[in-house]
């Protein structure tokens, strides 16, 4: 028998901060994941990041600086454990295991974010905070109020946890669960730590042509901001002398230099030209003092079979180490290859190992070897077929 509308149940409506509750929920915890994954991918340039913020405040607070000097030497424990935290909280929320801790440990990391990302814009100390490492740039303000959506996102979740109630896990699966999710994530930055990262999204990836990303596409095009009378005005040539020069911004930014800093040298001149001519196999030795001394007699192996090899592979070394330090350096480790000088930040750049290996051929690059992934030279020549 049919019940008569007028007494059938009706199904009540849903909350309306349900879903957004749900939507929040689902954007922190991904971004969590995302952001601890893309710094784990490449966790030496998330530990450079951390060096630049200890060495800024070791200089602001020079009562303090040896507590954030110590620090500094821990960057690259700190770089795994703080980005697998990230992975980790992330999955928690999730899952909603233990739900109201979880969601305060990610308050206490939104607000250190926050901090950094705040401390960045406000006093343009480091002016790009790697939130999601090299993947994706932000500028220092558009980081920070990246993190107050995130805030609004935890506020959000914190304040209507009713809406949820339900755990994916619990008890003895849940804590098998996040050990299992912990030592993913932990394994993922370990790992890259000591080889290459995953993914390379920097301009000196296997495959890209330095010399040409040095020359850009196009020729930059410029607007110009001028003022005259009281009068500003935006040209995209340069006005006359009775114009004065306020700013000016490119147009075509994308089309100019992705690489604009690469330069090497010695005591004869610049070698820039020389080393993006032929096969070259290059050491590159970031600073003497931090680099890996185990495995000398492979590198030294491979340089001598370079000499001899059929492809007229030239080995080198380049360095960002002063001239006597690594005078000192190379006699110890029997180098006896020719040597250059760089910048420290293009080899910071260049490669995520100290020594590694960088094949170049035309100023192509070729290969990329990690010290603890010393190839052979019948490897390094197939690369160059």
């Amino acid at each position: 028998m049919s019940v008569p509308n007028s007494i059938a149940a009706v199904a009540p409506a849903p909350h309306p901060l349900r879903t957004l509750t749900r939507v929040c929920w689902f954007l922190l915890g991904a971004l969590f994941i995302f952001s601890g994954l893309i710094k784990l991918n490449d966790p030496v340039g998330t530990a450079y990041k951390l060096e630049e913020y200890f060495e800024v405040f070791a200089a602001s607070m020079p009562s303090l600086a040896g507590f954030f000097l110590w620090f500094k030497g821990s960057a690259r424990t700190l770089s795994i454990v703080l980005s697998s935290l990230e992975v980790i909280l992330g999955a928690a929320l999730l899952l909603r295991w233990h739900l109201r801790r979880t969601l305060w440990a990610l308050l206490a990391m939104l607000v250190f974010f926050a901090f950094l990302t705040f401390y960045s814009a406000a006093f343009n100390k480091v002016t790009d905070c790697g939130c999601f490492g090299d993947f994706i740039k932000l500028k220092p303000w558009t980081s920070f109020g990246k993190d107050v959506f995130l805030l609004i996102l935890w506020g959000v979740i914190f304040t209507h946890q009713r809406f949820l109630r339900h755990s994916f896990v619990k008890g003895i699966f849940g804590v098998m669960t996040m050990t299992f999710v912990s030592a993913i994530a932990i394994g993922i930055g370990v790992r890259a730590l000591g080889h290459m990262p995953y993914f390379d999204f920097l301009p000196y990836k296997v495959g890209n042509d330095i010399g040409q990303l040095m020359k850009g596409r196009a020729p930059l095009r410029y607007e110009y901001e001028m003022e005259k009378n009281g009068k500003t005005e935006a040209f995209t040539t340069y006005p006359d002398s009775t114009w004065t020069y306020k700013s000016m911004k490119a147009l075509n930014p994308d089309d100019g230099p992705k690489i604009t800093d690469f330069h090497v040298w010695n005591d004869e001149g610049d070698f820039t030209p020389e080393l993006l001519r032929g096969n070259k196999l290059v050491l590159v030795v970031q600073d003497v003092d931090k680099a890996d001394r185990d495995r000398y007699s492979q590198i030294n192996k491979l340089l001598d079979d370079a000499k001899t090899s059929r492809r007229n592979i030239t080995p080198l070394i380049i360095t960002s180490s002063s001239p006597a330090e690594f005078d000192v350096f190379r006699h110890s480790a029997n180098l006896a290859v020719p040597f250059f000088y760089a910048d420290a930040t293009v080899l910071k750049s260049l490669i995520r190992s100290n020594p590694g290996f960088v094949l170049l051929k035309d100023g192509v690059v070729k290969g990329k070897y990690h010290y603890h992934d010393i190839p052979s030279i019948g490897k390094v020549e197939e690369k160059l077929q």
